[in-house]
């Protein structure tokens, strides 16, 4: 049967939610497809979510970003960690190679390893790149501590990328010119079907009452200001995190019998940073989304100009979200005009598909 070794980021969920639709539409194509998942994103993600079978070995792919939360990036603690992977680099990667062979995959996927794609250039196994964005991008803004060479970390990085045999650029991106090849594909986002009238049925909304998705991703949000917001009438807000007991105005989300895909199908609102999987979905659902940016990631500015030419977005300042002054954002953000550029189709899924089949048709040829 022909295997595919995904490696995938286990910095959040962002890079797992982008493969999933990929592998499933590939899976279409060819009925026999296995799939070999190489990340510590945990296996509860991918349950009910991938479609072919699949094996999972939970060994780091790269570091991404060490944060504090999903809104503060600590930049020293992301340069030591960079650090102590690269200094065990070559250790890592003869692992890689050796794993690769053993397991006998017609085609590496990496959404974005580096280390996966130089281990697959070395066992002469065809690499393609899944990306919205490289960690080369990521690391250049920000400066390293006097103790790290950051250059070199930056160098091997670039290296890894640029033996890449194909990289699948994703609508929207920031520009990359460190891949030898690129393709750009259509957006990746699969919504759930609306269930608002269940929702409203199961949250027993007032009329008029508006929801609001509270959620930032695979970096959990600790804690809000739910004193403050307690007094912000007329809105529910479902919070994909721990909410104090006994709140009015606070639903966790995991005490709903909906996913999270579900619910931002269903709410009015949603409430996040500019991360690739919800804010690209949010625009092919047509919802409004109030957002808080980080002002140095490398996709963001793409992202949150892509929201501003085909969905309706309005920016929240982190001291705005953090002090609990919502109300205006989120009423400038439900009264902004439908946009007047036609929203792109999300082909992203089946176009990397349609480039990933021919290698698992040569292999059973």
């Amino acid at each position: 049967m022909p295997l595919i070794w995904a490696a995938i980021s286990g910095h959040g969920f962002g890079h797992a939610a982008q493969v999933v639709p990929v592998l499933n539409a590939l899976h279409r194509l060819v009925p026999n497809l296995r799939v070999f998942l190489r990340t510590t994103v945990p296996p509860s993600f991918f349950k009910d979510r991938l479609v072919p079978p699949w094996d999972m070995s939970p060994v780091q792919q790269d570091v991404g970003c060490v944060q504090n939360g999903p809104l503060k990036i600590d930049v020293e603690a992301t340069w030591r960690e960079h650090h102590r992977f690269h200094s065990s680099w070559e250790e890592r990667l003869q692992t890689e190679i050796e794993a690769m062979r053993a397991a006998g995959p017609s085609a590496v996927l990496a959404d974005t390893p580096y280390l996966a794609l130089a281990a697959g250039k070395a066992a002469a196994i065809p690499t393609v790149a899944l990306v919205s964005f490289t960690w080369d991008l990521v690391l250049s803004e920000y400066v390293a501590p006097p103790s790290i060479d950051g250059r070199t970390i930056i160098q091997s990085i670039r290296q890894g990328y640029s033996e890449t045999d194909l990289a699948l650029r994703i609508n929207p991106a920031p520009k990359m010119e460190i891949f030898q090849r690129v393709i750009d594909i259509g957006p990746i986002a699969e919504p759930a079907p609306s269930a608002r009238a269940q929702l409203t049925e199961f949250l027993g909304l007032a009329r008029g009452e508006q929801t609001v998705l509270v959620g930032f991703g695979g970096v959990p949000l600790d804690s809000l200001p739910f004193d403050r917001l307690e007094s912000l009438t007329g809105y529910r807000f479902i919070f994909d995190g721990s909410i104090p007991l006994g709140s009015r105005r606070f639903v966790a989300a995991a005490s709903l019998p909906f996913s999270f895909k579900t619910l931002m199908a269903s709410v009015d609102l949603i409430m996040t940073k500019p991360g690739y999987g919800t804010l690209v979905e949010a625009v092919a659902l047509g919802t409004p989304l109030v957002y808080v940016r980080r002002y140095n990631f490398a996709d963001e500015q793409p992202l949150v100009d892509y929201l501003h030419q085909y969905g309706r977005g309005v920016e929240l300042s982190l001291d705005d979200f953090a002090h609990g002054r919502w109300e205006e954002s989120l009423q400038r953000a439900q009264s902004l005009p439908p946009p007047s550029d036609h929203v792109p189709p999300a082909t992203g899924a089946d176009d990397a598909a349609a480039l990933l089949a021919p290698h698992f048709f040569t292999a059973r040829r």
